[in-house]
């Protein structure tokens, strides 16, 4: 009997600890632990200080913002030193990728748009630099051309770096979200107006992307779609409807674009999904290669984070084959 009871006893006990262990192997998978440390490479766009700045009397700083499942959410406000924060892959594909966080041009979202997507794209041998940039509203002298300062000045520097850290110039991409998705389709399509006067040899390199990626972006400034903060942000000094046309970037679609990629989902509320309907059928309408990914469900802001189990979380895969298709 004592026997018998023993052995039940440790039948128990095995069960309830393979319990114990499976729950909490799925209350750690509920609980994503804290991203990696950040990276510690970075690059200053403006060694002198970046243009415009009398005046500018702004703090720099980061907040946490908070994030249910236990991640980091940070954002940077009022960026006074713009840079790029380097992602380099243990075994490099020959490619670049400079991503563009959002955050309605009133900050810049560092993790889940940024470092995040970073990652992912470097673990499959992408150079990855995200880009904190100027916002418009600080009270620098070009307005709401000083975040396309940033962005073609940042992509100058990186094919200034491309023999040395082993990617290949023509194989630079670009991949906006949200506000920073207008950034990187402004970049796209007004690469070559001249925002500010040269600062050294790198402004002499080119600084139109080769690739473009325009995840559920801000494209249009017309009232009816717009996105409202950021439509703030850029006609703050200058809103007139000429400034409305120039950065309504639909309407600055013209022909020999690099190729476009573009996300959105159908039920974003904060941007709505017409923003990408019109820029495909701009890109269309001029021959741009171009490929759109409309998801019934996946809201806004979602980066790579909230997606499991969707089909939105395709999209990662999506942008990969496109990229490749393309030649990078």
């Amino acid at each position: 009997m004592m026997n018998r009871r023993g052995a039940l006893s440790a039948f128990v006990s095995g069960v309830l600890g393979l319990w114990s262990a499976g729950e909490a192997r799925a209350e750690k998978m509920a609980k994503p632990e804290i991203s990696p440390p950040d990276p510690t490479e970075t690059m200053l766009l403006w060694p002198n200080g970046a243009p415009g700045g009398d005046g500018v009397d702004v703090e720099e700083k980061i907040l946490e913002r908070g994030d249910p499942k236990g991640l980091r959410d940070r954002a940077q406000v009022h960026t006074r030193v713009p840079k790029l924060v380097v992602f380099r892959p243990k075994t490099p594909n020959g490619a670049a990728v400079m991503l563009i966080p959002g955050g309605g041009y009133e900050r810049v979202v560092l993790d889940k748009e940024g470092y995040e997507t970073a990652r992912w794209l470097s673990a499959r041998g992408y150079t990855c630099f995200v880009l904190f940039y100027r916002l418009p509203g600080d009270g620098w002298a070009a307005g709401g051309d000083t975040p396309l300062q940033d962005a073609q000045r940042a992509v100058r520097l990186i094919r200034a770096q491309a023999a040395a850290m082993a990617f290949s110039a023509d194989r630079v991409a670009v991949m906006g979200f949200s506000a920073g998705g207008h950034l990187a389709a402004n970049l796209t399509t007004r690469f070559d107006v001249a925002t500010y006067a040269p600062f050294d040899a790198a402004d002499g390199l080119p600084a139109k992307p080769n690739l473009s990626a325009l995840i559920y972006p801000v494209i249009t400034l017309d009232p009816a779609f717009a996105h409202g903060g950021s439509r703030k942000q850029l006609l703050a000094r200058q809103d007139t409807p000429e400034r409305v046309a120039a950065l309504s970037l639909e309407k600055q679609v013209r022909e020999g674009l690099p190729p476009v990629f573009q996300l959105h989902a159908a039920d974003d509320k904060a941007v709505p999904v017409e923003n990408s309907l019109l820029m495909f059928s701009a890109l269309k309408a001029k021959g741009v290669p171009a490929e759109m990914h409309i998801f019934e469900e996946g809201g806004h802001g979602f980066g790579l984070r909230f997606i499991s189990g969707k089909p939105v979380a395709a999209w990662p895969g999506l942008f990969e084959a496109f990229a490749k298709r393309h030649g990078l």
